[in-house]
């Protein structure tokens, strides 16, 4: 059988669900296949940060709130030893409407999106397995298996790979994963606890014996992360058997504040970490997205959320380029040189973290333990960390697609998040992806929307100061920021498919 359509994306997890729910949102024919025989009963990836659910909530069907009511709010994260406070940092000052981090299992998070996914007409193809695929100029021609053995030929326009850490796709692009794994062995457990005081907050716990972070989940469950000495076999190889709910309850009763008893466990498992990302995210018609291109250390949770907006920055752009509205260029080659810059700084971050987490040695631990409390002291850093855990400060300055003018200083600048104002639509909801004008009217700005009907949105918005004119990106953030109205005009000619 040969059938055509224009994305095939492989790989259901919350990455390739995203990344078909906002495809289909704009027009595109997809087709999602995975090889698992159903979606995850793990909770696995847990938290969904603010700037996720601000480009959940553009998706429309009030899906972000969806998500809210099937979570729980977290808005502190802390850092202690034993009772000792290190220092914490406090969510509910972001500029977000969701000032907090959304603690919720993985397993509904593929649950809700596939739920959406299923209103837009799209249906996951399960026990589908990508067999192999040639990329041609006009095509990607792909060799499905069934778990029957049959197979189908499809030609797809593009091809993208969110099929994880292990990817078929970029293992037959020979992309070649660079990164290390860390010497040291991780146990994780899905518990109960009893005992543990004080609202629910992100708690991290620095000891001499290793790191212990408990996650809130839901009312008395928790994840429990610890580091449990280096490997024990070859690195990588996760030879460490997961752990048994008593050595659970040893590691929080000589890492924790004492206390806390652990019951009913709902997963128990050993981990390594892998921290590692391609050099670049597409390779002709066919794209990496989330930990096929790029794995890291869980510090932050960080990863599920980069990934969900891997789709978010790809969707837009080909969705413009396949409907015949922009040209390929610049956009489709921003996708990687704006993704790849934001997992490279991720890496650094939570590499850092989690060294610092599990640093040995006394002396070392205690001028850890100094510097940490002072400057999280400082208000400043505690906003920096929070904005970074948020994602909030997630940027594209150095993009192809940044245009800051030289006529303008102030906020915010291109490259940076556009902020949201109450009761004002998200920019990039609705059916196509559109640029916002942020300015005045004026004729030369009222033709740019007669021109590109379907490129710019139909109304203007106000300002964020006076004079100004902002031309904000079908995900939320800035591309121009200028005072002159012609370099509106040309940055609009430079993508148009005109």
């Amino acid at each position: 059988m040969n059938t055509n359509c224009d994305v095939l994306v492989t790989g259901a997890g919350p990455v390739g669900l995203t990344m078909a729910s906002e495809l289909s949102r704009y027009g595109l024919s997809v087709r999602i296949i995975d090889q698992n025989t159903q979606r995850t009963d793990k909770s696995k990836a847990l938290v969904v940060w603010s700037r996720t659910l601000e480009l959940l909530d553009r998706m429309g069907a009030e899906l972000a709130q969806r998500f809210v009511s099937n979570g729980s709010k977290v808005r502190i994260a802390r850092i202690l030893s034993g009772r000792e406070d290190i220092g914490h940092v406090d969510l509910t000052g972001i500029d977000s409407p969701y000032n907090f981090g959304l603690m919720i299992p993985q397993a509904d998070t593929e649950r809700l999106l596939e739920e959406h996914l299923a209103t837009l007409g799209l249906n996951v193809e399960r026990q589908v397995k990508l067999k192999e695929f040639q990329s041609e100029p006009d095509r990607v021609t792909c060799r499905l298996v069934r778990q029957d053995h049959s197979e189908e030929t499809i030609s797809a326009s593009w091809l993208i790979g969110c099929d994880g850490a292990h990817s078929t796709v970029r293992h037959q692009l020979g992309m070649e994963f660079h990164g290390q794994t860390m010497p040291s062995d991780w146990v994780l457990a899905d518990v109960h606890l009893s005992g543990v005081v004080g609202d629910p907050s992100i708690t991290v716990f620095w000891h001499k014996e290793g790191m212990l972070a408990l996650f809130p989940i839901q009312r008395t469950r928790y994840r429990v992360v610890a580091d449990v000495g280096e490997s024990s076999g070859p690195i990588g190889e996760g030879n460490r058997p997961a752990p048994s709910l008593e050595e659970v309850q040893q590691i929080l009763d000589a890492r924790g504040p004492g206390g806390i008893r652990a019951s009913d466990p709902v997963w128990l498992s050993a981990f390594t970490i892998n921290e590692r990302k391609v050099a670049d995210y597409r390779s002709g018609r066919i794209f990496l997205a989330g930990d096929a291109a790029h794995v890291h250390s869980p510090a932050g949770g960080q990863g599920m959320n980069t990934g969900m907006q891997d789709a978010y920055n790809l969707a837009w752009k080909l969705a413009l380029v396949t409907r015949g509205l922009c040209k390929p260029e610049p956009l489709l080659s921003s996708y990687s040189a704006e993704r790849s810059a934001v997992a490279h700084h991720v890496l650094e971050a939570t590499g850092r973290a989690t060294s610092m987490a599990v640093l040995k040695g006394g002396v070392k631990q205690s001028i850890r333990n100094h510097v940490a409390s002072l400057m999280f002291g400082f208000a400043h850093v505690t906003q920096a960390v929070a904005n970074a855990l948020s994602e909030l400060a997630v940027g594209y300055s150095n993009s192809p697609l940044t245009v800051q003018s030289a006529s303008v200083h102030g906020e915010p600048e291109a490259g940076k998040r556009a902020p949201i104002r109450k009761d004002e639509p998200q920019v990039g909801s609705g059916n196509t992806p559109r640029f916002a004008l942020f300015a005045k009217e004026t004729s030369v700005l009222g033709s740019l929307l007669s021109r590109y009907p379907e490129l710019v949105e139909a109304s203007l918005r106000e300002p964020y100061t006076e004079g100004g004119i902002w031309l904000v990106r079908p995900d939320g953030y800035v591309g121009l920021f200028t005072r002159h109205e012609a370099e509106v005009a040309d940055y609009l000619n430079r993508l148009a498919n005109k």
